[in-house]
């Protein structure tokens, strides 16, 4: 009978095996020789960035790297045990190693120890499939004590530290170790002894180098860095895009708006790999190819330029008077009035040092459409052309300068008297009163001295509309991030309509301002500002750009609703301006023939010194354009809280003034160079002939 039972069992044995073998043995072989194929995408360098002139603002530096590509099959153990390799032949910083990580590390280490945290009854449950990994891993984490982590040395920190690079990365994707100051001695010994260190690599990494300093930064942007990866906010949206979540990305405005074109295309290699995760082949399926190029609008020359300006001006007016404590920023923004590009975004301001209390400049380019401020009589020539089209005013009509009255309301005034005054003059010499009467007609109300004033409030509407047609008041469509329209007044009285008629009740940003002056200046077209001119196809010689792919074209938001002769009496209006007895006479005489208009506000200071919150101040602002007959460059300067009390700095002219040279005296030394370089060809031409 034993003998029987044990001649059953292996004919059950054999007849299991001989159907395995002979029945599934093709199936099984399959399944052993089965390989899978995994493709992994590879960053390539960001596009750059030049000016207008084909000089590089932001380009490329290469960098030396150390990376880890962790394998299908990798353990926790090996690499913790990599990372301590690793660990002896770099220094890597550890500041952001939190007692968390100290942990993990430690669980790894001492597997017995970590198994021993949790009970017989609670690994029951598990078993049992009652609790999840994630549970005992929770309960795990509870119950290390701070003595078990509190003892690490600074290698074992370090290698903390490379142990959670290594394991943020997806396999068979490179991790990035470190890239910044990688020393020639590390770069070395990593490079020399890779055979031991299982998944390391030495390689050629990029950061972005901006040629020209601070200038124009805020505008550029920002790019993350390889530890940050994908912002969190955005991050479903770019893994749905082939992006891998240590990628760098665009953070802020120009790095962020145009992140399609710089980002380029990535590398592509299929790894071929086993059942077991062992990667078998690696092939390359595209090269991939670094991103496009950016050819701004912007003359970076002349952006330097003006951003020097400002600083000058800030600091002068600061140093000779008393009553500019407040003056933080000051804005100036340059464009071609005819094609809506900008030439020069210039922004800066002053912050106090929280550790010296010195007061340092800094980039505030983005506040030229991220801030509005009451910008005061500079939108004048809205004022006027609204008179006209509402039939208010005609062009000529005289009206007189006086104090206007209304019970119960201050006396509203222009800075002096100026008795009967025309459209023109009253552009001229800054007329208040010329304005104030003008918008009391729109709003079909009956001025008599020291009574009431009853309107119709539905002119708010109406002078807000005329308005947004030069940008005021609306987005201007800047190709930047996060543009704002400013705010409205929300009152409806007579005084506060006299108010927005002169620039101090509603607030604007420096870009509406320099869209309204280019719409006047051009004859009428609101041109949508954009500081991208180009985007090129990159190519190997740094020295020279690609073909272009995408010119931006001038484009043409809407068109003022006025004739062709009112436009063209504001601009005479704008020119006088500058003549003898204008408010801004001090351009008078300039071989670039200006016209400008001039703005003074009474605001409130809401800055960053909230002690002074709600405190009377002074906005500075200008507009101009020229050459009068011909315009080529528009301009709007505002400084904020420019000063207390009556009188101060003139910082908004001397801005504005000195930018025009500026952009002039470039103009005539580029043509100078240009027809000498031209004189010289020719000469080597005919000494060849």
């Amino acid at each position: 009978m034993l003998f029987f039972a044990v001649f059953l069992l292996f004919s059950i044995l054999i007849l299991r095996l001989g159907t395995i073998q002979i029945v599934f043995g093709d199936d099984f072989k399959r399944e052993i020789q089965r390989t899978e194929d995994i493709t992994v995408s590879n960053p390539v360098p960001r596009g750059k960035m030049y000016d207008r002139n084909g000089n590089a603002i932001v380009d490329n530096t290469p960098l030396n790297a150390i990376t880890y590509t962790k394998s299908q099959n990798t353990s926790q153990t090996e690499m913790v045990e990599t990372a301590e390799k690793l660990a002896k032949v770099i220094d890597i910083d550890t500041k952001k190693v939190r007692d968390r990580d100290k942990k993990d590390y430690w669980l790894i280490k001492n597997p017995k120890e970590a198994k021993s945290l949790i009970t017989e009854k609670e690994w029951a449950l598990y078993d049992d499939k009652k609790w999840d990994y994630k549970k005992i891993y929770k309960l795990q984490l509870e119950r290390i004590q701070d003595s078990k982590i509190s003892h690490y040395s600074k290698e074992d920190l370090e290698s903390i530290a490379i142990f959670k690079k290594m394991n943020s990365g997806y396999a068979l994707a490179p991790q990035i170790i470190k890239n910044e100051n990688v020393s020639a001695k590390e770069f070395a010994a990593v490079s020399e002894n890779l055979e031991n260190l299982p998944g390391v690599d030495t390689t050629t990494d990029w950061e972005r180098k901006y040629v020209f300093g601070d200038t124009l930064r805020t505008i550029i942007g920002k790019v993350s860095s390889s530890a940050e990866g994908l912002p969190k906010e955005d991050l479903e949206k770019y893994m749905a895009r082939d992006y891998s979540r240590n990628d760098r990305v665009g953070k802020s405005y120009l790095e962020y708006q145009y992140e399609d074109v710089l980002h380029g295309q990535k590398a592509k290699v299929l790894n071929k790999t086993d059942k077991a995760g062992n990667v078998l082949s690696q092939e390359v399926v595209s090269e991939g190819q670094r991103g496009k190029d950016l050819v701004l609008t912007i003359d970076a020359e002349l952006q330097k330029k003006v951003e020097k300006i400002i600083e000058d001006e800030m600091w002068k007016a600061k140093s000779q008077y008393g009553n500019t404590a407040l003056m933080d920023r000051a804005f100036a923004i340059m464009m071609d009035p005819n094609t809506g590009e900008i030439l020069s975004l210039a922004g800066k301001e002053l912050i106090r040092d929280k550790k010296t209390g010195k007061l340092e400049m800094q980039d505030y380019a983005q506040g030229t459409f991220t801030t509005s401020y009451n910008v005061g009589s500079a939108v004048k020539g809205a004022t006027i052309l609204t008179g006209y089209k509402t039939g208010a005013i005609h062009p000529g009509e005289t009206l007189v300068d006086e104090p206007i009255k209304i019970a119960h309301t201050p006396v509203k005034k222009s800075w002096r008297t100026f008795g009967r005054i025309s459209d023109i003059e009253a552009l001229k010499v800054s007329s208040n009163v010329y304005m104030f009467k003008t918008v009391i007609k729109i709003a079909n109300g009956h001025y008599v001295p020291n009574q009431s004033l009853p309107i119709d409030t539905s002119a708010f509407n109406t002078i807000r509309r005329s308005f947004s047609q030069f940008g005021l008041g609306v987005r201007t469509g800047i190709d930047l991030p996060n543009e704002m329209t400013g705010f409205p007044g929300s009152e409806t009285i007579p005084g506060k309509l006299m108010d927005l008629a002169i620039g101090q009740y509603d607030t604007y940003t420096p870009i509406q301002l320099a869209q309204y002056v280019s719409t006047i200046a051009n004859g009428g077209n609101r041109m949508q500002p954009h500081v991208v001119k180009e985007i090129r196809e990159p190519i190997l010689d740094n020295n020279e750009l690609g073909p272009v792919i995408e010119e931006i074209q001038p484009k043409v938001l809407n068109r003022l609703d006025m004739k062709e002769e009112w436009i063209k009496r504001v601009q005479l209006g704008f020119h006088m301006v500058t003549q003898t007895g204008g408010t801004a006479s001090y351009l008078n005489g300039a071989s670039y023939d200006p016209a400008a208009k001039t703005g003074t506000a009474q605001a409130f200071y809401y800055g960053s010194d909230r002690s002074k919150w709600g405190t009377p101040v002074m906005n500075l602002s200008l507009v101009s354009f020229a050459p009068y007959n011909n315009p080529e460059v528009a301009i709007a300067v505002v400084v904020p809280w420019a000063y207390q009390g009556n009188t101060g700095p003139g910082i908004n002219g001397n801005i504005g003034k000195r930018a025009l040279d500026a952009y002039f005296e470039l103009k005539k030394e580029r043509q100078t160079a240009k027809g000498k370089k031209a004189e010289d060809q020719n000469n080597e031409t005919n000494q060849s002939n």
